[in-house]
């Protein structure tokens, strides 16, 4: 007798990933839009801002 236990689903494990994913990206466009600014300007001042 050769019992294989059945695989989990994978679509949970895809759904937290992608949830998890879109949580990251949308709190890093969240800060662009409220330090954007500071960031290039503190880029600037530095003489980093023509790297990007």
């Amino acid at each position: 007798m050769n019992r294989t236990r059945p695989a989990l689903p994978t679509w949970p494990l895809a759904l937290l990933a992608a949830g998890a994913v879109a949580l990251v990206s949308g709190l890093a466009f969240a800060g662009w839009l409220r330090h954007g600014s500071d960031i290039l300007l503190g880029l600037a001042e530095s003489g980093m801002s023509w790297c990007f």
